[in-house]
Formats: C-alpha cells, structure tokens, sequence
C-alpha cells in the first residue's frame, strides 16, 4: 500500500483553536487519523507531547512576525 501526501492548505482566519478557541496557526496530523489544530500559544506549550504523537505539523506561526 502506498500512502499519498497531499499537499496541506493554508490555514486562515477561521480556523481556531481547539484549546482556546484562538486563531490557529499550527495544524497537528495525528498518527492515529484526525488533526487538531492550535494557536502559536498552545502550539508552544504543547510541542513537546504533539511531536511524539504527530504524523505532520504544519506550522504557519512565522505569519505572526512578517513584515508586511
């Protein structure tokens, strides 16, 4: 069987999130199927134990310090 990577959309302002209902800049893959997705805040403080059970992070906090 051979897995195909699709690539992963941006996120945008409507995605939130799951902890505190924020906008979300990190999407978080599960190994296990689902996605949860977090602020740049939660992302933080949850890397450590989102890495071990992560299949991808797809990780957009960088838009927080663009300058546009």
């Amino acid at each position: 069987m051979t897995a195909v990577l699709t690539p992963t959309a941006p996120l945008t302002a409507l995605d939130r999130c799951d902890r505190c209902g924020a906008q979300a800049y990190l999407r978080v893959t599960l190994a296990s199927g689902g996605e949860l997705l977090f602020c740049a805040h939660h992302g933080k403080k949850y890397e450590e134990s989102l890495r071990s059970i992560a299949a991808d992070i797809h990780d957009e906090t960088d838009k927080l310090t663009d300058a546009r």
